[in-house]
Order: structure tokens, then C-alpha cells, then sequence
């Protein structure tokens, strides 16, 4: 039995609920083309959960399935997701490289990517799209330090750390996870990127490329969780390859801006 109490909650809840569903940024929202980008590399355990949650947001699901050798591409396509297949395994930036170039044949207005280990929570993708909308950014990071509330272990917090360090040192566009794939790119992004690392180093290969051409880069909270084994990658070699992929970034702009073009 219902009190007026219950009753009363129950309907400020109801209209809480209805004028997030009415608010400009959600009737925004469901006048784009919206896309959720998957890389996926032996990620049956998961990929299934995270497709699903995903269609939630929206119905255009896309899981590129790099190279796996168990039933990740036919457990994403079983969830309802779009899949597509590499033959050979091209590494991460490969991977989100496919992500791209299928939103660009769909004309897409944004692209959300995340990681099919779910670490990333889709329930958060909303908050990286009202970012594009409310802030008028190209790029949204989803970041795992903005609330200092994540369990990041620390070898890897480490890690991502200096990556940063490495991207934000001498430039006025900072950003506090230089690492995190689980980004939105608005549609002028989308036109202009372009993925020429394969391995990780990928990821703070966008955001030089989208600082060095004067995009707004803008950051939200997320939450992430870490499952054993859920990287491949041995985390060492991962990070040192990362770092040396910025360290070469960060000083090939520096020679075309000594020459006269644009660096970041």
C-alpha cells in the first residue's frame, strides 16, 4: 500500500525523470547520428554486457573484432552489435582506426569509443555527448582523475601519469588522463583525424593532432574497473611504448613549428 508520503516521492521522481528526458541537450541528442565504436581483441568474457548496455544509448553499435582467436565477434554480433572483422590482429590504434572510418561511411555526427573489457561503464556515454553539445567541444576525454575516485592501480597510475606529463609539459591545452580511450569525437574531428600509430600510443596521437589544429578538448569524470587480465599487454612494455610514441609527437611538432608551421 502506496502512503501519500511514497506517493509524493514517486511523483517528484516521475517529473525529475521527465524533464531530464525533455531537456534540450536529450531532444538534442536524439536528432544526431550517434555511434558507439568497440575495439575488441579476445574480449568474450565481456563484450557481450558491454554491447548491450551500449544500445541503451543508442542503436548503432560497432565492434571492430581485431584478430581474436575466441567467440568475441560473434557474441558482440548475437548482442546486436555491427561487427567487423580483421583477419590479422593490428593492435589497438588499428582497431579504433576501423571505428572511424565506419562512422565516417555512415556520416555519423558523433563517435563514442570505449574499451569491450568493461572497464568503461556505457551508462556514462550520455556524459561525454552533452559534453560535445553543452560545451561545444570536439573531444571528450573520459577522465579516470578528475574525481580521484577510481582504483587505479598504481604501476599503472604511474604510468598514465607521465604520459600525461609528457603531453601537457609546455603547452596551455592540459588534460588530466592523456590515456583514456573511452572519448566522444564531434563530427569535425571525425572529418579531420587521422590514426597513423597502430599500437596504443594511438590515443595521445589524437589528441596532439586535435590540439595542434586548434580543437576544443574538454574532459568529464568517469568511472572505470580494472579485471585481471584484462589487458594483454604487458603493462611495461605498454607504457615505455606509449611514451616514446608521445616523446616523438611532441618533437616532430616542435620541428615544424621551428620551420614555420603550426605545433602542438
Amino acid at each position: 500500500m502506496r502512503t501519500a508520503k511514497n506517493k509524493e516521492k514517486s511523483s517528484k521522481e516521475d517529473q525529475q525523470a521527465k524533464a531530464t528526458s525533455e531537456s534540450p541537450e536529450t531532444t538534442q541528442m536524439s536528432r544526431l547520428r550517434i555511434v558507439v565504436g568497440i575495439p575488441a581483441y579476445n574480449e568474450e568474457q565481456y563484450i557481450s554486457e558491454v554491447v548491450r548496455k551500449a544500445k541503451r544509448f543508442t542503436d548503432e553499435v560497432i565492434v571492430v573484432d581485431d584478430g581474436s582467436t575466441d567467440d568475441t565477434a560473434q557474441l558482440a554480433e548475437a548482442a546486436g552489435g555491427v561487427v567487423i572483422k580483421h583477419k590479422i590482429r593490428r593492435g589497438a590504434g588499428g582497431a579504433t582506426k576501423s571505428c572511424f572510418e565506419a562512422v565516417k561511411v555512415r556520416d555519423a555526427d558523433i563517435l563514442v569509443t570505449l574499451d569491450g573489457d568493461s572497464q568503461h561503464n556505457p551508462d556514462e556515454l550520455s556524459a561525454l555527448v552533452a559534453s560535445i553539445l553543452r560545451d561545444k567541444a570536439d573531444v571528450v576525454i573520459g577522465s579516470r582523475f578528475i574525481n580521484g575516485h577510481n582504483s587505479v592501480p598504481r604501476y599503472r597510475r604511474f604510468g598514465i601519469a607521465v604520459i600525461t606529463w609528457l603531453f601537457n609539459i609546455g603547452s596551455r591545452v592540459r588534460v588530466s588522463d592523456a590515456q583514456s580511450c573511452f572519448r566522444a569525437y564531434g563530427k569535425k574531428a571525425l572529418k579531420s583525424l587521422n590514426i597513423t600509430e597502430y599500437g596504443f600510443g594511438f590515443s595521445v596521437e589524437l589528441l596532439v593532432e586535435a590540439r595542434q589544429k586548434g580543437f576544443n578538448i574538454t574532459e568529464v569524470p568517469i568511472s572505470c574497473i580494472y579485471h585481471s587480465g584484462s589487458h594483454s599487454t604487458n603493462p611495461v612494455t605498454h607504457g615505455l611504448g606509449v611514451a616514446l610514441t608521445v616523446v616523438k609527437l611532441r618533437l616532430r611538432n616542435l620541428l615544424r613549428r621551428s620551420i614555420g608551421g603550426n605545433g602542438a
